[in-house]
């Protein structure tokens, strides 16, 4: 699946998902883009997987019909993500078109 990594998200999380191709946000330049822009280009460009830890989004945004998932991590802490990775890379690899999920780590 092609991932997309939101500003906050931390980049390492790219290598325990060896099995997608992942991009950050910054890598694609859209680092300035509001939420939605970024959510439109990231449709656009066929991104099938968005990863955020704005746990805002849901609020801010229209999420229904969406062409690709959202998943939401708990926290932008590293080492907290590592420890619940096996969590985090089934949430990803079970992501449908259109779904959102939020992902608590403790």
């Amino acid at each position: 699946m092609r991932v997309l990594l939101d500003q906050g998200v931390p980049a390492p999380l790219r290598r325990i998902l060896v099995e997608h191709e992942v991009v950050t946000a910054y890598e694609r330049g859209w680092s300035t883009l509001t939420d939605g822009e970024l959510l439109a280009a990231a449709e656009h460009d066929g991104f099938e997987v968005f990863v955020t830890t704005d746990t805002n989004l849901k609020f801010q945004q229209t999420l229904s019909g969406r062409a690709m998932a959202i998943i939401v991590l708990g926290t932008t802490s590293w080492p907290r993500i590592r420890n619940s990775s096996e969590v985090v890379v089934a949430a990803i690899a079970a992501a449908e078109s259109g779904c959102y999920a939020e992902i608590k780590i403790a």
